[in-house]
């Protein structure tokens, strides 16, 4: 079992390349919403506090974290420079877990091999609310953080490739 010895959100502004002409795309699951929101805030503050004009960012909502792939396929075909996937899938008591779980993170792994805008993992799979609520703003920091900035640091990799 992993064990998380760091704060997700702890990051060296030192080492983000200049995002400040970058636009980023943020397909955001509404299904467990608490979660999700904590995300997307971590994500949203993160390209602000790394100079992404607010017109930059653009939101959309889908109803799940199945339906992420789908969102975030539209979503590349955008004015975009990076896509950052939002979702919170957690363990109940059926294999529903097992097959959303590997749909999204496969199909994610589809659009970056198929397009040449990367599309960012912030999907969370949790094997309790509480684990969601520590990385999603809780004690771990929130994993939407670290997705913004791996969001730059692609679509800067992709600019300078």
């Amino acid at each position: 079992m992993a064990t998380i010895n760091k704060n997700l959100s702890d990051y060296d502004k030192n080492t983000i390349p200049n995002a400040k002409n970058f636009r980023f795309g943020i397909v955001v699951s509404e299904w467990n919403d608490s979660i999700t929101e904590g995300l997307f805030e971590g994500a949203y503050n993160t390209l602000i506090e790394n100079q992404v004009p607010e017109d930059q960012i653009m939101r959309w909502n889908v109803p799940g974290s199945y339906e992420l792939i789908f969102g975030c396929k539209k979503m590349q075909e955008q004015d975009v420079d990076a896509v950052i996937a939002i979702g919170s899938v957690i363990q109940g008591e059926t294999k529903h877990f097992d097959f959303v779980c590997d749909a999204v993170s496969q199909g994610i792994k589809d659009l970056n091999i198929l397009h040449d805008v990367p599309v960012i993992f912030c999907v969370l799979t949790d094997n309790t609310l509480q684990q969601a609520i520590d990385r999603s703003g809780g004690k771990h920091g929130n994993k939407g953080t670290e997705a913004a900035v791996a969001a730059i640091k692609m679509a800067h990799l992709n600019l300078s490739a």
